[in-house]
């Protein structure tokens, strides 16, 4: 696990580290992330004294010509300029610690892993429990009436979704790598097998993959 920032000092390279990891984590081609992106990388709390502090180490980088300023939708943003990033360069070479907190899409990733290890096995027995039902229902002597069809289809299609999204955060969900920004596209190999509406369709229902819900919304 990586190594916590200083309580109270964030060295200027380090700021300049989590900006540049911000950057690459947040994906598309704009330039600059809000300055909230970077308190994350750096693992501060957004209203605190050491938040405080950060503000006013922007304001030096800024003066010094490492990093500028900008707005994006009404929201402030921060960037490197090239000057930033020839500081960050040589402070790599020179072998100067920037090792910086744990990201907080690798964290996204540990935290959804882990519930899923503490949830599969109620999600199984709750989605056994449905399938039981439903045999029940078939077997029975006496057919149900529509409504306690169409309450189990919504029971069913519930703890499917959420047998997917334990599965692939245990199994599937590749551990991010710090170099690049984890988005899940909703793409897989296997679906060059199929044709452009079968492709569609499968990524529509990997939606929201990575999140798992209560069973007890459904």
């Amino acid at each position: 696990m990586m190594s916590k920032t200083p309580v109270d000092v964030v060295p200027d390279v380090l700021v300049l580290a989590a900006i540049d990891r911000a950057e690459r984590h947040r994906g598309g081609d704009a330039r600059g992330v809000p300055v909230w992106h970077v308190m994350d990388h750096l693992d501060i709390p957004r209203r605190s004294g050491r938040a405080r502090r950060l503000h006013a180490r922007l304001d030096e980088l800024e003066a010094a010509g490492s990093i500028e300023r900008s707005r994006r939708h009404s929201n402030p943003v921060v960037a490197l300029t090239s000057h930033g990033r020839r500081c960050l360069s040589r402070a790599r070479r020179a072998g100067e610690s920037v090792e910086l907190p744990e990201s907080p899409q690798h964290r996204r990733w540990r935290d959804a892993r882990r519930l899923a290890e503490q949830e599969i096995d109620r999600v199984r027995e709750h989605l056994r429990g449905s399938l039981a039902v439903a045999g029940e229902m078939l077997d029975g002597d006496l057919s149900p009436d529509s409504d306690m069809w169409f309450v189990l289809a919504e029971r069913l299609r519930h703890g499917c979704r959420c047998m997917g999204s334990v599965s692939y955060c245990l199994y599937e969900w590749v551990e991010p790598s710090d170099e690049l920004a984890d988005i899940d596209d909703r793409r897989e190999p296997i679906d060059m097998c199929l044709d452009s509406h079968g492709q569609n369709r499968r990524r529509a229902l990997r939606a929201g993959r990575r999140s798992i819900r209560p069973l007890e919304d459904g």
